[in-house]
């Protein structure tokens, strides 16, 4: 394969983003940069708890280990350069650094689509077969259910960057948008792009759809289970176990679809960048705090570890 460094006529897109909003610039770096170190602190804690709290080592915990792991890599390849943007006025991106973005921004979205999934599927066999769960999703599988997840979004993108690589961009290099997304990218090329718009159609339906099918038909088993048990007790509990993963699920695929399937018209533009924001932004931000409220033995462990560090503080007090 050719270098396409040295076949390309432009060295740098513009990332327009909020240059539209000069006077707000200030404003909008200290926004992003709260949701910023509230979504890392956020998701770090989550992962800290499961890794030190014993009674969250499951396999639900596991994969919402992993999640919150891949949510604070999520934000980070975005937020960042963002932030640097609003603070520096510089809005300008190389047309490597625009593809290395896209894979990696591109690469974890697949992979939380193939996570959600897995989380999807274990609340299926906890509620609709609970007498062969522990042997089911046992650490082995669980092990293998996670592997897969972040392999098979790294591995759509790794095709798409090589379709990519072989465009020339040589017209206008303006992207109104806050990242380097695959279709305004794919609109900039002055070279022939049938193969790699086919190529994204392709690798979204391969390796986005299976997972989505898998998460709708796994939670039309379970609402058809819970709405079969007689007691309003026993529904209401077995819907706790899997709200805060619905709900994560709904925002996720909600905005995406959304931000996807809506009309690309000026008049909807600034809509769709708003839209573009929610799943890029506030999905990261909101998941923790959705977890953390909503499940009790998040809360409980939360509750034992700043027990913890106030017995600690109180002993070295007492020392000195």
């Amino acid at each position: 394969m050719a270098d396409w460094r040295n076949q390309i006529a432009i060295t740098e897109f513009f990332l327009l983003g909020f240059g539209e909003l000069p006077d707000l610039q200030i404003l909008l770096f200290l926004i992003f940069l709260v949701i910023y170190m509230a979504t890392v602190t956020g998701n770090t804690l989550i992962v800290v708890l499961i890794v030190a709290d014993q009674h969250l080592h499951t396999p639900m915990y596991f994969f919402l280990g992993n999640l919150s792991c891949l949510e604070t890599c999520y934000t980070t390849t975005i937020l960042p350069r963002m932030l640097a943007s609003l603070l520096t006025g510089d809005r300008t991106i190389s047309v490597s650094g625009c593809i290395t973005q896209l894979y990696f921004f591109g690469s974890l979205a697949g992979t939380e689509c193939c996570l959600l999934a897995a989380m999807s599927y274990d609340r299926y066999l906890a509620i609709c077969k609970p007498l062969h769960y522990s042997t089911l999703m046992n650490t082995r599988f669980c092990l293998h259910l996670a592997a897969v997840s972040w392999l098979n979004g790294f591995l759509a993108l790794t095709i798409l960057v090589l379709f990519l690589s072989q465009l020339i961009f040589c017209g206008p290099n303006e992207i109104d948008y806050f990242y380097c997304d695959p279709l305004p990218l794919i609109e900039l090329s002055c070279s022939d792009t049938h193969q790699v718009i086919l190529a994204d159609f392709i690798l979204s339906f391969v390796f986005t759809l299976p997972p989505f099918l898998l998460t709708l038909t796994s939670y039309m088993c379970i609402i058809a289970t819970i709405l079969r048990i007689p007691s309003t007790t026993g529904r209401q509990k077995a819907f706790s176990t899997c709200s805060s993963h619905l709900i994560v699920v709904t925002i996720f695929y909600g905005t995406i679809m959304i931000v996807y399937l809506l009309p690309k018209r000026d008049t909807l533009r600034d809509l769709n960048k708003v839209l573009s924001l929610c799943y890029m932004v506030l999905t990261p931000l909101v998941n923790p705090l959705i977890y953390s409220l909503r499940n009790r033995e998040v809360k409980e462990a939360l509750s034992k570890a700043v027990s913890k560090c106030g017995f600690h503080r109180n002993v070295q007090i007492h020392l000195d």
